[in-house]
């Protein structure tokens, strides 16, 4: 057995932040599917109280959201709850500044709805989960 196994040994822990119930479903429902422990949240606040329990390898953050932005959580997550090592990953259903993205905290950004090929493609960039 090699040095690494024992943090390959479980995928990433993965919240779903979206206002949007279906799309927080369905996303939800294809990632378990590929194996994931997935959570929800459907608000901004409640994101933020989720990482802050369950601390996720993994989020997938609308932008949109009715309580405040997926920025202002990205920035919560990173500043108030000190999680640098997780992998935000912005969602919205148009283009978004990258540079704004990057200044909030997040890694990526994907354009809804998110293909199937490109959910699976950057799941594997961040398969390995970081002790």
């Amino acid at each position: 057995m090699d040095e690494n196994s024992s943090s390959q040994s479980r995928k990433p822990r993965i919240l779903v932040v979206d206002d949007s119930p279906d799309v927080a479903m369905t996303m939800t429902m294809l990632l378990k599917a590929f194996g994931y422990e997935v959570s929800q949240a459907h608000s901004g606040w409640a994101a933020v109280e989720s990482a802050r329990q369950q601390r996720p390898d993994i989020v997938f953050l609308d932008i949109r959201l009715p309580d405040m932005t997926g920025y202002d959580v990205a920035e919560r997550l990173r500043g108030e709850l000190g999680l640098d090592q997780s992998v935000l990953i912005a969602l919205s259903g148009f283009d978004q500044d990258e540079e704004r993205l990057s200044a909030a905290g997040f890694n990526r950004h994907l354009v809804k709805p998110v293909a199937v090929a490109a959910l699976k493609q950057l799941l594997n960039e961040y398969s390995t989960v970081r002790s």
